[in-house]
């Protein structure tokens, strides 16, 4: 592994144009439930299942019912604290301060990426720190959604329903946003791809814009990609990533 992680220092060092695409694997590291792990939320008994539970039809038919879940699930509402970057998060923030990488492309929502120093973060799925009332379009940030602790919340100018900015199931990407994916992913001469499985698309699919130099993959687990890396990595993104010096 020593070599791996040797190999991957080189291909940092050298490079200039670094984009990070990263999944739930970096945020497990911070606490945060994955959905097709083990331990996952597809692997926990609900009275739907998370997916269903996660898309456009419930949060319309059965909004209470998905805010339960959501508080239960997503926020956390009962945890004793707020998940925090971890190492790999903070790394990519450090590169990106030194100049070396140009974005980071995430399908996780959580919003720690910027919590660690991340400016230019591509968020496919959106994110629980944006929420919007669904009448007068009004926003709300986390603090206000943590403040509501049951039921559906409600805004306070119209009394419309507050949706989160993130994209549900039967919900399309902002087409903005994979617009400056693409282009960010397209322009690297290093994709490094962490903490993903890559089986959720269209999220995907971007690798497929890559035509730079060096493709990096880790991930505790095998991925549909590993035969077209160059570097390989099985082991956790934050113990990979935050062994890499910055220069």
């Amino acid at each position: 592994m020593d070599e791996k992680i040797k190999e991957l220092q080189a291909i940092i060092d050298k490079a200039q144009r670094i984009v990070f695409f990263g999944g739930a694997g970096v945020s497990t590291e911070s606490g945060i439930p994955d959905f097709r792990s083990v331990d996952g939320l597809y692997h926990q008994k609900y009275d739907y299942p998370p997916e269903t539970i996660l898309s456009h039809t419930f949060f319309m038919r059965n909004t209470e019912a998905f805010y339960k879940f959501y508080r239960d699930k997503i926020l956390m509402t009962g945890s004793s604290e707020s998940p925090k970057p971890n190492a790999a998060h903070l790394k990519l923030a450090e590169l990106e301060k030194k100049g070396k990488l140009t974005a980071v492309v995430t399908q996780n929502i959580d919003g720690l990426h910027q919590a660690a120093g991340s400016k230019t973060v591509y968020e496919l799925h959106g994110s629980i720190l944006r929420n919007y009332c669904m009448d007068c379009g009004k926003s709300f940030g986390l603090d206000f959604m943590m403040s509501v602790p049951n039921g559906v919340p409600k805004c306070d100018k119209c009394g419309g329903i507050i949706k989160p900015d993130v994209v549900l199931y039967e919900e399309g990407l902002d087409q903005d946003t994979m617009s400056g994916a693409i282009k960010a992913i397209s322009e690297a001469d290093v994709l490094i791809i962490g903490g993903t499985s890559l089986v959720v698309y269209p999220a995907a699919g971007l690798i497929d814009y890559f035509r730079g130099d060096k493709l990096v993959l880790i991930n505790k687990g095998a991925t549909s990609q590993d035969r077209n890396a160059d570097l390989s990595i099985a082991d956790s993104i934050g113990k990979v990533l935050g062994s890499i010096e910055v220069k």
